[in-house]
């Protein structure tokens, strides 16, 4: 029997102030944004970004409690590095594609999520429910309004635009995400913390903001042969 694998989850991010005075450099502490600017700011940010493809790197680390009580990651595992590209139009429409060490691909056009694994020629199909939708692997496709209703948002340092994302909800898969956007207003890092005490880093280079994406990447069929499995 064929072994379904566990799909990768996508899946952030420092300030000194010289004073010429006896040579000694003070170090200003940021200041951090209310719940409400922090909001807000993210939001800035998500409305301006329509699309925007990129390549990425992921890890993943555990603590040495983790580790030890062996939930499920070796540390071959956790040692390796993932690599792909990533392409995202919203509302709704995603792009994942691992092709190092081994390839995995997620589609979703807004209504279903396609998770296809070519070497075991098999693909899970899950309707886009809520839950799903806002998982961290498809939060950066997502309706904005969605997502603040879902997370509370904090920001650290007002003067810049890395945020972190905490579910409002006790039942999720994951504590936290931070996430960074760049000089382009695109994303450029990417930190999850899950339940289980595992720190997923996603890093984002050659990326291109509001391009145009053929409609064709986000509608996936099954190769001919392929075992579709219901969840």
């Amino acid at each position: 029997m064929k072994m379904l694998r566990k799909t990768l989850s996508v899946a952030v991010i420092t300030m000194s102030t010289f004073a010429p005075i006896l040579s000694v450099t003070a170090v200003a502490a940021p200041i951090a944004a209310s719940e409400q600017q922090a909001t807000q700011s993210l939001v800035k940010q998500l409305t301006g970004l329509h699309s925007f493809t990129a390549n990425f790197e992921q890890s993943t680390k555990a603590t040495g409690k983790v580790v030890s009580q062996k939930k499920g990651l070796t540390a071959q595992h956790l040692n390796q590095t993932f690599t792909g590209t990533i392409k995202v139009e919203r509302p709704g429409k995603f792009f994942w594609e691992t092709t190092q060490p081994s390839k995995q691909t997620i589609v979703t056009s807004g209504k279903t999520i396609w998770i296809y694994d070519p070497d075991l020629q098999q693909v899970v199909r899950q309707s886009m429910s809520d839950q799903v939708a806002n998982t961290p692997a498809l939060l950066l496709s997502g309706n904005t309004n969605s997502i603040m209703q879902a997370y509370k948002v904090t920001q650290p340092d007002q003067t810049k635009t890395y945020y972190t994302l905490t579910p409002k909800a006790k039942d999720t898969a994951f504590q936290d995400l931070t996430i960074s956007f760049g000089a382009q207003g695109a994303p450029a890092l990417m930190i999850l913390n899950d339940s289980l005490g595992q720190v997923t880093t996603v890093r984002f280079n050659h990326v291109a903001k509001n391009v145009s994406i053929p409609a064709s990447v986000f509608n996936f069929v099954p190769p001919k042969g392929t075992d579709i499995i219901d969840q």
